[in-house]
């Protein structure tokens, strides 16, 4: 019979727990859970259209330094849409100044993004949000933001391109 002190249970449930994490933010080997989008390139045909930020941030996943867009001084009446495809993504009516250095508004417009759970920060769970029509990564929303909805889409301004002009979409 084995017999299992205090010090070997607690390092087999850590090891337990840990592995556990590991599985739930990496998937487990072969798993797919990519989408099909609209708009879709190889990714030397993506580097061919966007700049090395640009690319980072909508493929690779990555995040601009704060402050370093000039999108997040943008006060114009107009649309920000997607650097990578051009899908209009938010009006400039919900744009306010979350202090945090990144473009944010509290609401997008219809049909233009999706989200999926991110767990690649420190073991939390964040919601990324990403285009609808390309799939690129623009950021991530929480639930700190304004009224009427109360959410903030903190976005990465590299992963958005600025139109003037009339603030719904034609």
């Amino acid at each position: 019979m084995i017999s299992l002190n205090r010090r070997t249970f607690m390092a087999g449930a850590s090891l337990t727990v840990l592995a556990g994490l590991l599985v739930s933010q990496r998937g487990f080997a072969g798993e797919t859970t990519e989408e099909v989008f609209e708009v879709t390139k190889t990714e030397e045909e993506w580097k061919a259209v966007l700049t090395p930020k640009q690319f980072d941030v909508l493929r690779k996943h990555g995040t601009e330094r704060p402050f370093s867009s000039e999108l997040n001084d943008e006060h114009r009446d107009g649309i920000f849409a997607c650097a990578a495809c051009d899908l209009p993504l938010y009006s400039s009516e919900t744009k306010f100044d979350s202090g945090t250095g990144w473009p944010s508004f509290y609401d997008h417009l219809p049909n233009a993004i999706g989200t999926s759970e991110d767990r690649t920060w420190y073991f939390a769970v964040r919601t990324e949000v990403h285009c609808a029509r390309c799939g690129g990564h623009l950021g991530h929303v929480f639930d700190d933001g304004p009224r009427p909805t109360g959410l903030r889409y903190c976005m990465n301004g590299v992963a958005m391109v600025f139109h003037p002009g009339p603030t719904m979409p034609s």
